[in-house]
């Protein structure tokens, strides 16, 4: 019996969602195509009915996974007054929450050494989401010119996913949040 075109296209959701977060855990080249059809609860043969190749599964993870980030800051900000919005969207990212779901957690901060030796629909992928990031923070930052919201707006992503990033590395809990302590204290000043 062959699946409808609805169900064929929401286990294609469903292999790119579970692949997002696999990648994010794991890795791009520590996740296996097998294993990763297994975690989505099919098997490696049916990975070929939906993808030319992984590379092609890594580009719409990866757009999937920035779609998801920018919806989370949307989301967070939209919750506060245009000022409140920046630090909302700080204090939600620059955090041990953040920090310990590498798999819902943010590509950028995940992935961002593999992704920067990705291929090209990847890569183009995680700009348009930086892209997207920085549009909606940019929104949420006072400056006296639109240059100069977008200028900090880069500057804040930049930092943040770099504490994020630095605090998964560092294996003391306390000095790892502690990182991200300081980063946030320096985004509040902003």
């Amino acid at each position: 019996m062959r699946k409808s075109k609805e169900e064929t296209a929401e286990t294609r959701r469903h292999i790119i969602d579970t692949a997002a977060k696999e990648f994010r855990l794991n890795g791009i080249q520590a996740t296996g195509l097998a294993a990763l059809m297994s975690k989505a609860g099919l098997t490696h043969g049916g990975f070929y009915r939906h993808f030319e190749s992984k590379e092609q599964l890594v580009a719409e993870a990866c757009a999937a996974g920035m779609t998801h980030i920018v919806d989370v800051f949307e989301n967070t900000a939209r919750r506060c007054s245009d000022e409140g919005g920046y630090q909302a969207m700080v204090e939600r990212y620059v955090s041990t929450a953040h920090r310990d779901n590498a798999s819902g957690g943010c590509p950028l901060a995940g992935l961002g050494s593999e992704l920067a030796r990705a291929d090209s629909d990847t890569r183009a992928a995680a700009s348009r989401g930086f892209n997207e990031l920085v549009d909606v923070m940019t929104a949420h930052i006072r400056a006296e010119s639109d240059a100069q919201a977008r200028s900090r707006a880069v500057f804040a992503l930049a930092a943040m996913i770099g504490a994020v990033t630095v605090s998964r590395i560092i294996e003391d809990e306390q000095a790892s949040t502690a990182v991200l302590d300081d980063v946030k204290r320096h985004l509040d000043a902003m």
